[in-house]
């Protein structure tokens, strides 16, 4: 028994790291300019998506601002409005690794993140990395309970939270402001802030994303500790719940 558990804790652990990477640098940071990070932090950040996620920022930066741009509607890349929420749900990552190929949207909405020296000897190789997040893991853990913490991290990362955030975050739920996105307070919790996304469609560049003193951005008290010891720089303002209409529903 003890040994499951340290599985499924450390597969939880990981998975937050990885959320909050992808909420605070690839999306806050490089996707919206709403923080500057300096280079030690840059270089931290991009090792802990390599060893957890392997993604290559340009590719999810551009994926990201292509979907701000056609918003739920024709060329949005993962939109449940089009697709339908169950299509979002389980095939997420098929609709973004074709978008992250296509070199026309990672020229178009990413030439500020053309692959630099780390990318190249590095990052690039999202595998690589991949393969040893898992082998740190089990010289922690051993083998067999290192090997499945990193396989439910990734089924719950790739499968669970980041499809969640698009399919949900798209389909229903609560509304500070008028647009298609929605929020879900609750999950926000377990996503980074991620699934107050309603409240970040309204205001892209705020790198706050909770608005009431009901909702609850994880990732908020994070960026404000960093900026505290000047790891980083707040750059967008905040916005501010007197911005916001009367929520449609609280979910």
């Amino acid at each position: 028994m003890t040994g499951a558990w340290t599985v499924v804790l450390s597969s939880i652990v990981i998975t937050q790291v990885a959320v909050i990477a992808t909420s605070i640098y690839l999306h806050r940071a490089l996707a919206h300019r709403s923080l500057r990070v300096n280079a030690l932090a840059d270089v931290a950040f991009r090792v802990a998506l390599w060893l957890t996620t392997g993604q290559s920022r340009q590719q999810w930066v551009a994926v990201h601002r292509k979907h701000h741009t056609f918003t739920d509607r024709e060329g949005d890349p993962h939109s449940p409005r089009l697709l339908g929420f169950w299509r979002v749900q389980l095939f997420n990552v098929a609709y973004y690794m074709r978008e992250a190929r296509n070199a026309e949207t990672l020229e178009t909405f990413a030439p500020d993140l053309r692959p630099d020296r780390l990318d190249r000897m590095f990052f690039a190789h999202g595998f690589l990395g991949l393969g040893i997040g898992i082998g740190l893991l089990c010289a922690l853990l051993g083998p067999w309970a290192g090997l499945m913490a990193g396989l439910l991290h990734a089924a719950c990362y790739v499968f669970v939270v980041a499809p969640l955030i698009n399919a949900l975050g798209h389909w229903r739920g609560g509304r500070n402001f008028e647009n298609t996105a929605s929020n879900w307070r609750l999950l926000a919790w377990f996503t980074g802030g991620e699934s107050l996304h309603n409240n970040h469609h309204a205001h892209p560049r705020s790198p706050k994303f909770s608005v009431r003193r009901s909702e609850f951005d994880p990732s908020w008290p994070i960026i404000r500790s960093l900026a505290a010891v000047r790891l980083l720089d707040i750059v967008g303002p905040p916005m501010a719940w007197t911005r916001a209409t009367t929520p449609t529903s609280t979910p």
